[in-house]
């Protein structure tokens, strides 16, 4: 016997409704709920850099993938940020999509965060844009050398310098020097990356979450978590430090930016 029922909201559990005047399936039966049309879902996502994933995060992102599959025609699904971190200490899942059609970007978001619970930092990129800020951009570059994709996705790129474009990026770890008392921990973290990066890729160094890391407590003599947990104990040398660094990125960028042969566009 099958009967065909439809998933129902409940208070406490969902549940699906049969019909009582049924030959077979008496009460106490046990019984399997499967779609009635089966979704052709993502088989094996490609982890780069990832050696050890949670089990139900691994389940999150192929359901994460299989909903966008259904709303867009896309290229490829990229997932990358602190979620991939050991445990469970996010605020977020960043999601990447790659396509050359615009689409609802607040449709899907939603449609992803009110299946699964989740909030998502949803990013839509056409093939030109991720290219490009894979040659151009330190903090892509470093954020998509860990992460976990739809489809495998290899690039023979070469670093690009538009530096100018770099300056303004520069510009955002300013806040560090005027607002140092007033930043939360994570945005501390995120700044003093910022610049690290920056610096790390105007010197051509290997850009991924572990090596910036390792920098900053290699020049700040300080855990990643310490900065995070708003711990700095002595505040002038960590400033100090700040704003050394800050002014060797700039300079090396006006370096650049003299020894140019072409004028930069802007963005």
């Amino acid at each position: 016997m099958v009967i065909i029922g439809r998933v129902s909201k409940g208070s406490r559990m969902d549940q699906v409704y049969i019909p009582k005047n049924r030959s077979e399936l008496s009460i106490g039966s046990l019984v399997i709920l499967k779609p009635l049309e089966e979704k052709k879902g993502i088989v094996k996502p490609y982890l780069y850099n990832i050696k050890v994933i949670e089990p139900i995060k691994l389940e999150i992102i192929k359901r994460i993938f299989n909903i966008i599959e259904d709303l867009t025609d896309n290229e490829n699904i990229i997932i990358t940020g602190s979620f991939l971190d050991k445990g469970f200490h996010f605020n977020d899942i960043d999601v990447v999509i790659i396509i050359d059609k615009k689409i609802n970007e607040t449709y899907i978001k939603k449609s992803i965060e009110n299946t699964l619970q989740i909030k998502i930092h949803l990013i839509t990129l056409n093939n030109k844009e991720f290219k490009v800020g894979l040659e151009t951009e330190p903090l892509y570059i470093m954020m998509l050398s860990r992460c976990i994709s739809k489809k495998r996705f290899i690039y023979k790129l070469k670093n690009k310098f538009y530096y100018r474009r770099l300056d303004l990026n520069l510009l955002t770890s300013n806040q560090l020097t005027y607002g140092f008392d007033f930043l939360s921990g994570n945005e501390k973290y995120y700044l003093i990356r910022n610049m690290i990066a920056i610096l790390m890729f105007i010197q051509n160094k290997k850009l991924t979450k572990e090596s910036v890391d390792g920098e900053i407590k290699k020049v700040f003599n300080i855990e990643i978590k310490a900065i995070k947990d708003n711990l700095v104990e002595d505040k002038k040398e960590f400033l100090k430090k700040c704003n050394f660094i800050y002014k060797k990125t700039f300079n090396k960028i006006m370096e650049g930016v003299k020894n140019s042969t072409k004028q930069e566009k802007t963005y």
